[in-house]
């Protein structure tokens, strides 16, 4: 048996800007934090000539593969784990379970997740593990070139990574810089931070894809929008570092607009009305998670208000999920040789 885990993440600056079609041209950069919510990948040995995903948390919940290879259709997902696995030229009978904490299409990045937990997997039993840069940038790769999704960059590295990072994009690479800031100011930070779900899913490819068209324009209300979203995540970066967290709330409210602006269906009436709401409540700022249109609404908020907060939204249907901060990344929590089983495996 092999056991896996990779955490998904919350971001708090920079978002948008980790698009290709961004820091290609102009360099982007993503200040997140990787949170104790994981996706499992859960492995053992089949005793037939296939390969099999099985997860009730994705569309299309049972892919089998026979072991020469041949495409058969089904969700992203859960056609990731045949890419992935051919990648990796596996060629034995292999029961992977992937299971989540979080919804998939929340907006917390836990579609690279899997991504990055199933890189982690397959290495593995190649023999090749991988180093962190390894697995994000085999997760990105695989993501955005064999299935085409228009994704940006920062889930895989903070899925891989963990903990509380800077990432820089540019043509050249990825800089990964954790923030300086101690352990009383990072626990102070987790105790103001809140997250609602909204009860609403998504699927992030049609705004990314949008997001991603209007990126590539030399100029225009969502280049200027991208320039203002990077500039707040420089100034993010500093106030956590400094323990600035009131000033952390107002410049999350600020991006938040801006975000707003880089696509149609980041937000709606629903999403403005609980924002609003947890506003008037006495929260300090805050976003929708990830690409936006559903999942998680992230609240910045003392903790002396937190309790109207959480009752303001609670009338409107969000429910509340604790978190903490997490800091290994993503890790194989246990290896039994799967492939030197006493069994043979071809008969």
């Amino acid at each position: 048996m092999l056991i896996a885990r990779s955490p998904v993440r919350i971001s708090f600056g920079g978002g948008g800007t980790d698009l290709a079609a961004y820091y290609e041209r102009f360099g982007g950069m993503v200040v997140s934090a990787s949170i104790n919510k994981y996706i499992y990948g859960i492995v053992t040995k089949n005793f037939d000539t296939t390969f099999q995903v099985i997860s009730a948390d994705y569309r299309g919940s049972i892919l089998q593969v026979p072991v020469d290879g041949r495409v058969v259709s089904s969700s992203l997902e859960m056609r990731m784990g045949q890419v992935i696995y051919e990648h990796f030229n596996l060629r034995v009978p292999l029961n992977i379970f992937i299971a989540s904490e979080v919804p998939p299409g929340t907006g917390l990045g836990s579609s690279s997740a899997v991504s990055v937990t199933l890189c982690n997997i397959c290495s593995t039993l190649a023999g090749e593990a991988m180093n962190k840069r390894q697995l994000a940038e085999t997760a990105y790769e695989i993501e955005t070139k064999r299935l085409e999704a228009p994704i940006g960059k920062q889930d895989q590295y903070a899925a891989a990574f963990g903990g509380l990072n800077c990432f820089e994009f540019s043509a050249e690479g990825v800089r990964v810089t954790p923030l300086a800031m101690s352990v009383g100011n990072i626990r102070a930070l987790e105790r103001r931070l809140m997250l609602f779900y909204t009860g609403a899913t998504r699927q992030a490819r049609e705004i990314l894809s949008e997001q991603r068209e209007r990126s590539e324009q030399r100029s225009g209300r969502t280049v200027e929008a991208l320039h203002r979203i990077k500039e707040l995540g420089w100034q993010i970066k500093a106030a956590l570092e400094t323990g600035r967290f009131d000033d952390f709330g107002a410049m999350l409210d600020e991006s938040w607009r801006h975000k707003k602006q880089l696509a149609s269906g980041i937000s709606n009436s629903a999403i403005d009305d609980a924002y609003a709401a947890a506003l008037a409540a006495g929260a300090g700022g805050g976003k929708i998670t990830g690409a936006g249109g559903g999942g998680f609404l992230m609240i910045y908020c003392r903790e002396e208000r937190q309790e109207a907060v959480h009752a303001a939204l609670e009338r409107l249907g969000l429910i509340q999920v604790r978190f903490a901060f997490e800091f290994e990344g993503s890790r194989i929590l246990l290896h039994t040789n799967l492939l030197n089983s006493p069994y043979n495996w071809n008969e």
